[in-house]
């Protein structure tokens, strides 16, 4: 999923914080053994659709509604299967992602970062669901203002993501990136540009230009060019990432939209330096 950010008042692509898919593994022979009454099917199955619905509704930019899904899933999950269940926990992050997405920053994070905590302690620091929960973590600090915390959430996550998944991996590309944006919003837009450089080469290599990582990492690469006064460079690269998301996603589709805007402004930023009148 890919979602419109905002870099020094351009409008570029970067990953969302992205919902996860609930998955129950059906009542493994162990628990039975040990006693425990399974969960109905179709109990489990209305809190998956209830999670799925609330996915559906934040795909759609609409976090508000997907937010009452996911506390009723929520709700379902520990009630059904208990708090440290992988689908609770799942859905546990789900809901205070939606949360900062709808506005309710607080009401997110205090979420997210319980949530994050308690993986590390079910799952452990280095599972793979461990660190989403972090990346969408540091993401959540970015958008909020957070830069310190974004900035040293993110290094971490892409660092162990390197190590456990390679750095071609579309989760440590998402990290990747993830970081770089945090370097933007502290400043440092040429070292955020270096990094989403490096990042989009090996996207492309691993990929394909028409992914949208690919599409999101070149994205975000032209908004740090026209933040640095590189217009013509951005227009380019904003260029590249529109046809790119209208072949992967179609002409109207709402991010195709949005990066022909972005290369719009650019444009028209460009030709705005150039018109502009010397001082006499």
């Amino acid at each position: 999923m890919i979602e419109i950010d905002v870099l020094d008042g351009a409008h570029v692509a970067s990953m969302a914080i992205s919902t996860e898919v609930m998955t129950v593994v059906w009542w493994s022979r162990e628990t039975r053994a040990r006693g425990v009454v399974a969960p109905r099917r179709e109990d489990v199955a209305a809190l998956a659709e209830d999670n799925a619905a609330g996915a559906s509704h934040c795909a759609a930019g609409r976090p508000a509604e997907a937010v009452r899904h996911f506390e009723d899933a929520l709700a379902g999950c520990i009630g059904t299967l208990g708090p440290d269940h992988p689908a609770t926990l799942t859905v546990a992050g789900n809901l205070g992602a939606t949360c900062v997405s709808a506005g309710q920053w607080r009401r997110g994070l205090e979420l997210m970062i319980a949530n994050l905590s308690d993986r590390v302690r079910v799952l452990g620091e280095d599972d793979p669901r461990t660190l989403t929960a972090a990346d969408a973590l540091a993401t959540a600090y970015r958008l909020v203002d957070d830069v310190d915390e974004a900035l040293s959430l993110s290094g971490r996550v892409t660092a162990e993501r390197r190590r456990v998944l390679g750095p071609t991996h579309p989760d440590t590309l998402v990290s990747r990136m993830g970081m770089a944006l945090a370097r933007a919003a502290a400043g440092d837009v040429e070292s955020a540009l270096t990094l989403l450089g490096a990042a989009l080469h090996d996207a492309e290599r691993a990929l394909g230009a028409q992914h949208e990582h690919t599409i999101a990492l070149r994205a975000n690469a032209a908004g740090c060019l026209a933040s640095l006064g590189r217009t013509a460079e951005a227009v380019a690269a904003f260029q590249r990432a529109t046809d790119d998301a209208a072949a992967l996603l179609g002409h109207e589709h709402p991010e195709t939209v949005a990066l022909r805007e972005d290369m719009a402004d650019a444009y028209r930023s460009s030709r705005s330096s150039v018109a502009e009148p010397l001082s006499a």
